[in-house]
Parts: C-alpha cells; sequence; structure tokens
C-alpha cells in the first residue's frame, strides 16, 4: 500500500498517520511494522516518531500478526484457594493475564496450563479459564474457572455486581474526605489510545467508593470498593479526583523507578461458589515490595 502525505497531516507523527489511514489495524500492528522495515518513507526505513512531511511518499508492507497460542509454561504461582470449579490466584505485580500485543509467554494463563491442564473454553482458546482481569502491575487476587458451567455462573456474578472485589491502593496527595464516592462514566480516551478518562460525558458507567485507611505525609492509604470492573477504573477515577496512584505515570504520577509498578493490589474478593452456592471471602496480604516501601515506614 502507498500513501502521499497532503498539507493536513503534515507534522503527524508516522505511526499515527498510518493508524488513520489504516483504522482496521491497531497502532501497535503499526509501529511492529515499522520496527520490522515493513514501513517505508522515501523509501527509507525510519522511526514510528517520525513526522512526516508535504509529500512524503510511504510505502507499507502489511504483515498478518504471528498466531498467538495458550501453551503451557513452567511459571510459579500462588494459590490461595481450589476446588473442583474453580481456582484464585494471587497474581503477581508485572504479570500479563493473558496473551496479546507484544506479550506472547509468560502469562497467567501460560502458567495455569502446566499447573491445572484443564480450565473453561468460554473465554476461547487464548484465554482458557479467565473470568475477570487484573492490569499487568496490578497484583492480587483473580479468579480463574475450571469448567465452563462455573465460568457461566461466575461470569453471571461479575456481571450482575454480586461480587464484591476490595482493592488497597496508595495516592498522591492528602485525600480531604474520610471516605466518599466516584461516580463517572469511562470510556477511551479520544487522543491517547492507551488511556481511560472519566472526563467525557459519554463511557461506560463505573462506579468506585474509597475510605482512608491511613494519612502519610503526602500521601494518602485507601480501601477502594468497586461495583463495575471498567478497564483501569480506579486508577482513572481516583486521578480524575486529583489523587493519582503512586507509580502510575500513565495518569499522572511522578516516576518511582524503584517501585516499578503501582501501589494498587486486589487484596479482597466475596462471591458465592458456582455448584454450593457458599459464601466465598479470600484475602491477600500487600505484597513485599509495598510493605517495604519507603512511605510506608515514615
Amino acid at each position: 500500500m502507498q500513501f502521499t502525505v497532503t498539507t493536513p497531516d503534515a507534522g503527524k507523527r508516522l505511526d499515527l498517520f498510518l493508524h488513520q489511514q489504516l483504522p482496521q489495524f491497531s497502532r501497535s500492528r503499526i509501529q511492529d511494522w515499522i520496527e520490522e522495515g515493513r514501513v517505508q518513507v522515501n523509501r527509507g526505513k525510519t522511526r514510528a516518531s517520525y513526522a512526516v512531511r508535504v509529500s512524503d511518499a510511504i510505502d507499507v508492507q502489511p504483515a498478518e500478526p504471528p498466531p498467538l497460542h495458550a501453551v503451557a509454561e513452567d511459571i510459579p504461582l500462588t494459590v490461595l484457594y481450589e476446588d473442583d470449579d474453580l481456582v484464585a490466584i494471587d497474581k503477581p505485580a508485572g504479570m500479563v493475564v493473558h496473551a496479546g500485543a507484544g506479550v506472547h509467554s509468560g502469562t497467567l494463563v501460560n502458567a495455569l496450563l502446566h499447573r491445572f491442564k484443564a480450565l473453561s473454553g468460554v473465554g476461547g482458546a487464548l484465554r482458557p479459564g479467565i473470568v475477570h482481569r487484573l492490569d499487568r502491575y496490578t497484583s492480587g487476587i483473580i479468579l480463574v474457572a475450571k469448567n465452563d458451567a462455573a465460568h457461566q455462573k461466575l461470569a453471571a456474578q461479575f456481571s450482575g455486581r454480586q461480587v464484591e472485589k476490595i482493592y488497597l491502593g496508595m495516592v498522591h496527595g492528602e485525600v480531604k474526605q474520610e471516605q466518599g464516592r466516584i461516580e463517572r462514566p469511562i470510556a477511551r480516551d479520544p487522543v491517547h489510545r492507551t488511556r481511560m478518562t472519566a472526563r467525557l460525558s459519554a463511557g461506560r458507567a463505573a462506579w468506585s467508593e474509597y475510605r482512608v485507611l491511613r494519612r502519610i505525609p503526602g500521601f494518602t492509604l485507601l480501601e477502594v470498593r468497586i461495583g463495575t470492573g471498567r478497564t483501569h477504573q480506579i486508577r482513572v477515577h481516583l486521578a480524575s479526583i486529583g489523587h493519582p496512584v503512586v507509580g502510575d505515570t500513565l495518569y499522572g504520577a511522578p516516576p518511582r523507578p524503584a517501585l516499578g509498578r503501582y501501589f494498587l493490589h486486589a487484596h479482597r474478593i466475596r462471591f458465592h461458589q458456582p455448584t454450593t452456592g457458599e459464601e466465598i471471602v479470600l484475602t491477600s496480604p500487600l505484597p513485599r515490595e509495598l510493605e517495604d516501601l519507603e512511605i510506608l515506614s515514615a
């Protein structure tokens, strides 16, 4: 495919320009093509950040993404609970839940397939057993279904808002109220596509409730309960009131390179066993890297 840059597009990043010309492909896919040399500007290799100029001739050789296969990998897992229908894992920060763009191994799914062999197939071949997700750099409890019936019943509990999910999060600044509720719709940021936003009137309904656990000079430790499970929900909601999660540079927190993650942890979950209906409550303590964080010992 060939494109010629005209005046209205001059100055745009190359990857953005091509994404606008080829909206059927993700921007990350296009960035991969540029890195692989499949995109040339004026017959030369270039960078995704290149600012296109009027009359630039851009040649694109699309490629299909490499097939993603969920394969078993011997990766240690911490199991908090297990029965015939489900397993609860204490996911470490940094572990991706399932394969996606740019991540093909080392995921929770890869580890689950090695440990448990058979999982539910409702989520498809790449997401066996996955009923809900946690962000890559959020740690804590995640439930996994072993069979399709359990998966469907657990999913119904999540969609019916019958699952109680409690997180622990450290935010920047002093949260003035001892408790509060944030009820703002969440949508994809129209400019920065890797972000979500709570600043638009449109979006999916979402609410988060918080309670102050501890005040530290410059920071506040919160317990957060969410009634919906939107992408980046807690991070977006807390940033929207001026208190980004510690370590979450995507939503405005100052960098903390030594931490290497956000201070957000899925601490407690309450749900009903899908076959017996018994109420189950599970907790996960703060991981050591958060317990040992210097601001906690202040």
